[in-house]
């Protein structure tokens, strides 16, 4: 009994011990250590898209960077830039992945270096990205510990090395060829020898570039070497092109027209010309009555009161008015349609002034909706008007 009486005080002691020290403890964790800033970003890979990164927008394969030997946290790269836009990621095949970015969209790279940037990194909007706006080469610099990036520039980049490209056919696609964006069935070039391929026809203004085999958008495409380079009446701002992947630079057509297009893939060069303008057929616009409204018409924006015109008896689509007019705005419809939303007679431009010269331009469109494009009567008086719905031409006289 004596033994086991002593045991116990050794157990009692042992237990009130214990209770101190779990005592002690939590009056310890009263005060929690509180980290301030961000957590390093602890990743093995970094990689960078973008259509000023030599991969272009290709998720699945965008451009990696390097872990520094020093620190598994700092990356970099070294390499060629073109002008565009940049952002990175940590992993690769998805556009919901969380991203790092500038804090500022748009905020510049340069031949000016960036020292110890700081960036952010979240998923979705705001989709900031960085933009290059001198294209050569450069070494960037990611520290992940301290969310900063820098930057370097290294020099010119160097002259594409041209070898021909053999092809058995080019395709041309973008909103301002024939058949689109479609790239399972864009417009083809004639192929006129080994190296030369022309296409003659309608172009829209809009976008174009072109390619040797269609049906895919990550193969290499036949481009400016630089964005937007224009295409007009004077012909092509810049006559030679690259054949890559990215940056995804494309050829502006500013004039729409039917131009001469000569590709010559042994020299990578480009020529365009312009052939003419595009002749659009108007059907005639059939109508036994026509009447014009507005504040400087006889009887004003009502419906009701809609200045009728004179049908000619040997021209059924030659209409004429003649009365005062007021300085003020008018156009024309062929019925009286009280809800206004009937295709009205209206001038390509708007506000084209009607006055002692007549009117400014002789050519009129016909359609509802917007935009709603007004004459515009600058000097009162007694007018001849005449509108030929064959030609699509008004003609004013006053008297």
């Amino acid at each position: 009994m004596t033994t086991i009486m002593k045991l116990k005080k050794i157990f009692s002691g042992l237990a009130a011990t214990l209770m101190a020290l779990c005592l002690i403890g939590c009056d310890e964790e009263k005060d929690p250590v509180i980290i301030e800033g961000d957590l390093p970003i602890k990743t093995s890979s970094l990689f960078m898209v973008g259509d000023a990164t030599p991969n272009g927008w290709d998720i699945g394969n965008p451009t990696p960077l390097q872990a520094s030997a020093d620190d598994a946290l700092v990356f970099s790269w070294e390499g060629s830039l073109y002008a565009g836009e940049i952002k990175l990621c940590l992993t690769t095949g998805s556009w919901d992945a969380p991203f790092i970015r500038p804090e500022n969209n748009g905020a510049e790279i340069s031949k000016s270096n960036i020292t110890a940037q700081k960036f952010i990194m979240h998923a979705g909007d705001p989709d900031n990205k960085w933009r290059v706006t001198y294209a050569g080469k450069y070494r960037l610099t990611f520290d992940l510990r301290n969310w900063t990036m820098s930057t370097e520039f290294l020099g010119e980049n160097d002259a594409p090395v041209i070898e021909p490209l053999e092809a058995e056919a080019v395709y041309m696609l973008g909103d301002a060829t024939p058949n689109g964006w479609d790239n399972n069935n864009p417009t083809e070039l004639v192929k006129k020898s080994k190296y030369i391929f022309e296409y003659e026809g309608e172009l829209k203004a809009g976008e174009m570039k072109a390619c040797i085999e269609k049906g895919s958008w990550d193969v290499p495409f036949i481009r400016p070497a630089s964005a937007d380079c224009k295409i007009n009446k004077s012909g092509v701002e810049s006559g030679d092109f690259v054949f890559t992947t990215g940056p995804d630079n494309k050829w502006r057509v500013e004039e729409a027209g039917i131009y001469r297009l000569i590709l010559d893939l042994e020299h990578w060069t480009v020529k365009a010309e312009f052939i003419s303008e595009i002749e659009v057929k108007q059907d005639p616009i059939e109508t036994e009555t026509l009447f014009m409204i507005g504040d400087a018409t006889p009887g004003g924006w009502g419906m009701d009161s809609a200045s009728p015109f004179t049908r000619d008896a040997n021209d059924k689509y030659v209409f004429t008015w003649e009365g005062e007019l007021v300085p003020g705005e008018m156009k024309a419809c062929l019925v009286k349609d009280g809800t206004y939303s009937c295709p009205f007679l209206r001038p390509s431009v708007a506000n084209t002034e009607i006055s002692s010269a007549g009117v400014a331009a002789p050519d009129f469109v016909f359609y509802a909706g917007d935009p709603d494009n007004k004459w515009k009567v600058t000097e009162a008086g007694t007018y001849r008007i005449t509108f030929n719905l064959k030609d699509y031409t008004i003609a004013v006289e006053k008297k």
